[in-house]
């Protein structure tokens, strides 16, 4: 099982009776070791389900499984391989009724949450509900509950901010919802608080390997330690140098404390890198060289030298994006070969940024020179209305008591119900403390509305009821598809889309988008495709009904499988970018207060260097190192002399990270609209050589 690894994967692979942290370095092989020692572990007779590989985002779970399978063969579908949240959801399924959750509880998304805050704090602006929701997620993933908030504290924005948590998590009560936060928070105290549950949880998990763990917060942590136990069992994959996740409660406090809560910890160190090129690696030890070090580590190539990394500057940020399509153009006319392969197509090139604003002029550049391209971290098709409208009734179909998913259900397509009725009823749910729903059938409710509107409402909730029915008893991928087409005809769903567009063509493509979410469904419903949440089942043969299908939908961040690899150039932020490899990445704006972006206070006024400054400068300083290690086979590194500001434009100056690349300077400096020029001529040249050498070849 070991062919084709190093001597450092290799220990990392074979070392399984004890915690183990494997420090790998970008480009390093993560993924090869994790899923290598999977295999191992099967081999020394472990049970796959009792094996638990977690990761932070869907599709590194759908990639891992994948992995897995081609390694392993069948075992693999046992191997629970999915995010901590999924893990979350299946552990509060099975268990959560000890905490008061009925296992239907649904899963609030970000409006979701941001709607409820709006009520629980009495105010319609959503930007004030945002801050209170970063506040309280970031409460929640310190391990607070409302109580505790306030205890803590320092002002009394932040007191106000507790006592709306408070209110907030009475409603998610009421409703038997969760946040994304609680996916996290309620299995800890499932853990701590109940030890049988705790006792079952580490018997079923014989071992637990963490993917990304640098990017682990408090709270995730310690539900690692409370699943592993005394044993320790697990093996901890990640890189202290990409932590770059600080600002959603990522702590490196975690690599610290690993040491010290397992003293037996072997720790095995990933240096050789499989992506890039020496030149490269030097640009980024060099630029992480500054920050403080938990463990020592310098990354190495056998690729060769490869290309100097190139410096790049431009006068403004529209002159920036020129020189950027002319690198694009001027390689793609030249080609270059590497190791066989020549890297010239437009999916092997990337323009990286720190900032989603930054794109729009790159994109308008991309555009005029006829470059097919993508925004990275665009709109989810989750976020989409129309798929937000159909989830929504799901959800009520799965949880009665799902009171935003009711709201959208009742008034997604219009039926007659106005917000007079919506609002009386909820005066009433909220009066008898009920959810909008059970309110429905409440024999009290025709004292407060009329008999006619009574029978309108009590109409829509037979009619959820009937629906939950069919859908509890549709399985496999036909039946789920007829039933969906059907459900949509009833609600004249693709009329309401037509009749809230502006033009056919815009409806066309939002009834599209709902055709795919029906065919993605049905082939989950028939085992056809993976479920990538990991929440209910790994076995992608099993059948399931429709309404199981609808219990994982919160979970789906994107429909990654269905997307195809298109020949397009990559335009994406550095946090977006990583995980992520292109043969060729260019760095723009790489100018001070973007990267590092600004370290000043409101005022503009320069901060003392305090602890928090110094740690957020070694943040933005590992974002630089994450960018650069993107890289392959050449990295062009571009900054600014004006910038735009408001109207304005402000003289800027280079980023102290381009001076920390300790770049060549007799070869870095590069002109690409000269290269491009050259090539041109060159082509020229060509072409007349050959039009001459043809004419004289033809004369008598």
């Amino acid at each position: 099982m070991s062919s084709g690894l190093n001597l450092a994967q290799q220990e990392a692979v074979n070392y399984l009776h004890g915690p183990c942290l494997v420090l790998a370095g970008a480009g390093s092989g993560k993924t090869r070791v994790i899923t290598h020692k999977i295999a191992r572990l099967i081999q020394a007779g472990m049970a796959p389900k009792r094996i638990a590989a977690i990761t932070f985002t869907n599709k590194a779970a759908a990639e891992m499984r994948e992995r897995a399978k081609g390694l392993i063969g069948r075992d693999a579908k046992h191997v629970v391989v999915c995010t901590f949240h999924a893990l979350g959801v299946r552990m509060m399924r099975e268990d959560g009724a000890v905490l008061g959750l009925k296992p239907a509880f649904s899963i609030l998304d970000s409006d979701d949450v941001a709607k409820i805050l709006k009520d629980a704090g009495g105010t319609s602006d959503l930007a004030t509900a945002r801050i209170w929701q970063w506040t309280i997620s970031k409460w929640k993933n310190m391990g607070l509950n409302a109580a505790q908030a306030e205890a803590l504290a320092v002002d009394d924005n932040e007191r106000i901010t507790a006592r709306i948590m408070a209110r907030y998590e009475e409603r998610l009560s009421a409703y038997q919802s969760v946040d994304f936060d609680d996916l996290i928070g309620m299995p800890l105290k499932l853990l701590h608080e109940h030890d049988a549950v705790r006792a079952k949880w580490q018997q079923t998990l014989g071992h637990v390997l963490v993917d990304e763990y640098q990017d682990t917060n408090a709270t995730q942590y310690e539900v690692l330690k409370a699943l592993v136990g005394e044993r320790g069992h697990f093996t901890a994959v990640g890189d202290d140098d990409q932590s770059i996740y600080g600002w959603r409660g990522a702590t490196l406090d975690n690599l610290r404390k690993l040491p010290v809560d397992y003293p037996n910890l072997k720790v095995v160190k990933l240096e050789q890198n499989y992506r890039s090129t020496s030149a490269i690696l030097r640009a980024a030890n060099n630029v992480i060289g500054p920050n403080p070090k938990l463990f020592p580590k310098t990354l190495f190539s056998e690729l060769g030298e490869g290309e100097p990394v190139r410096l790049v500057d431009a006068d403004n940020e529209a002159h920036e994006a020129e020189r950027a399509v002319a690198r694009i153009q001027s390689l793609r006319a030249g080609g270059t070969v590497t190791q066989g392969k020549q890297y010239k197509e437009f999916r092997d090139f990337a323009i990286l940024y720190r900032a989603n604003h930054q794109a729009r002029v790159f994109e308008q550049a991309l555009r005029k020179a006829n470059i097919p391209y993508k925004v990275s971290g665009g709109q989810s098709f989750f976020d989409r209305a129309e798929i937000k409208d159909l989830c929504g009734w799901f959800r009520l179909w799965v949880n009665n008591d799902d009171d935003p998913a009711f709201l959208r259900a009742i008034t997604t397509p219009k039926r007659g119900i106005g917000h007079t009725t919506l609002a009386a009823l909820g005066s009433f749910a909220t009066q008898y403390k009920l959810s909008l729903f059970a309110a429905l059938f409440s024999p009290s409710l025709p004292s407060v509305m009329p008999k006619r509107t009574v029978e309108g409402i009590h109409e829509f909730g037979r009619y959820i009821n009937d629906l939950e029915y069919k859908a509890r008893r549709t399985m496999g991928a036909e039946d789920s598809r007829a039933f969906m087409l059907d459900w949509l005809k009833e609600i004249g769903y693709e009329q309401h889309l037509y009749d809230g567009e502006d033009s056919e063509q815009a409806a066309a493509a939002r009834w599209t988008n709902v055709l795919e979410f029906v065919d993605w469904m049905s082939q989950r419903a028939g085992g056809e495709l993976d479920d990538a949440s990991g929440a209910i089942s790994n076995i992608e043969s099993e059948r399931k009904s429709l309404l199981e299908v609808a219990q994982t939908i919160s979970l789906l961040s994107t429909i990654s499988e269905r997307e195809k690899d298109q020949d397009v150039v990559t335009l994406s932020t550095l946090h977006a970018s990583k995980g992520l490899e292109w043969p060729h990445v260019m760095l723009i704006g790489v100018n001070e207060g973007l990267l590092p972006f600004k370290l000043d206070d409101e005022n503009g006024k320069q901060e003392k260097v305090s602890e928090n400054t110094l740690e957020r400068l070694q943040e933005e300083r590992r974002l630089m190192y994450v960018g650069i290690t993107r890289a392959q086979r050449s990295l062009a590194v571009s900054w600014t002399k004006r910038r735009k500001k408001g109207r304005e434009m402000i003289p800027a100056i280079p980023s102290r990270f381009i001076a920390e690349m300790a770049l060549d300077k007799t070869t870095a400096k590069e002109d690409p609209r000269e290269k491009l020029k050259a090539l041109r001529a060159e082509f020229a040249q060509r072409a007349a050589d050959t039009a001459a050498a043809a004419a004289a070849a033809n004369q008598p």
